[in-house]
């Protein structure tokens, strides 16, 4: 699950994106883009800059979610955050 809606699907110019990302980001973040969004290629660049000098690093999704069943192995707070279940 993101936790982070671009809204890029919205038309919302590549300034407004990389703003609404890059302000919403935190350790762990999934962002949600959209293949057939009209601004998200000209943003990218910029909000994939603005958050590597922040310290971010980017990974594949398999390295950030859960493995399992949902309410199993994992919950989903809130923020649409994963959270092993003990």
């Amino acid at each position: 699950m993101w936790d982070v809606d671009s809204l890029d699907w919205k038309d919302l110019s590549a300034p407004e994106i990389t703003e609404r990302v890059t302000s919403k980001v935190g350790p762990g973040s999934i962002v949600l883009f959209h293949n057939a969004a009209l601004h998200t290629p000209e943003a990218l660049p910029g909000i994939i800059e603005a958050l590597l000098q922040q310290g971010y690093t980017f990974v594949p999704i398999s390295e950030i979610i859960l493995p399992g069943e949902y309410n199993v192995d994992y919950t989903i707070d809130h923020t649409g955050r994963q959270h092993g279940v003990e």
